[in-house]
């Protein structure tokens, strides 16, 4: 387990590591980018690191991390898949697929894409690779790893060991399985003890007849 082994870390040193990690992992590099940023938060809820620092450092080393694999792709993906060989053909049939969908889809792929375990390693060089525009990849880019960096790392720290094995078993699913079930729990708590009263039947009104004199 991660946490196990940065948790008697220096904090300088576990801000750098999670950096490390996850701007190895975007860039396309299978690192446990994720889990050092599950890891981080839970270390934060107990007071070794800041959340604020941990998910601005995630969300910066996401974001550095995918323009890197992104260059990658574009200058160096697509000429091994476009280069005249063995194949020749279907890998450049396989680009063009792949820039008709990006076209329309890429944004989503981008965004989506940071909470997805294949596509949180491989989206960049792919948006790369198939010609995605890069003023768009950027933008999209940036949403996401910010998104991500907070979701995950907030989900993390509120909820601790909980929530590291329901993202580490259900991937997304488990981000939104624990947050539903948390309102579901919140929602049950308010209704049990904010119950209406009985509802106060208003006095009659007097009468003339019945003033005082």
């Amino acid at each position: 387990m991660l946490l196990s082994l940065i948790v008697h870390v220096p904090a300088s040193l576990g801000y750098v590591a999670v950096g490390l990690l996850i701007g190895g992992e975007s860039a396309g590099i299978p690192l446990p980018g994720e889990t050092s940023l599950i890891a981080a938060a839970v270390l934060a809820a107990h007071g070794q690191l800041d959340i604020a620092a941990v998910i601005a450092i995630a969300a910066v080393a996401a974001i550095v991390g995918d323009n890197i694999g992104y260059a990658i792709g574009r200058r160096g993906g697509r000429w091994l898949l476009t280069r005249p060989g063995h194949w020749g053909e279907k890998r450049i049939a396989f680009v063009q697929r792949g820039e008709t969908f990006f076209g329309k889809h890429g944004a989503k792929t981008v965004f989506l894409g940071r909470w997805l375990p294949v596509l949180r390693i491989t989206a960049a060089w792919l948006a790369g690779v198939h010609g995605m525009d890069w003023k768009r990849f950027a933008l999209y880019n940036a949403l996401g790893g910010m998104a991500w960096a907070t979701s995950i790392g907030l989900v993390a720290y509120f909820l601790g060991n909980a929530a590291e094995t329901a993202i580490r078993d259900l991937g997304i699913a488990g981000i939104v399985l624990v947050v539903i079930s948390g309102v579901a729990v919140f929602g049950t708590h308010r209704l049990r003890t904010h119950r209406p009263g009985r509802a106060v039947r208003p006095e009659p009104a007097l009468q003339a007849d019945e003033l005082p004199e």
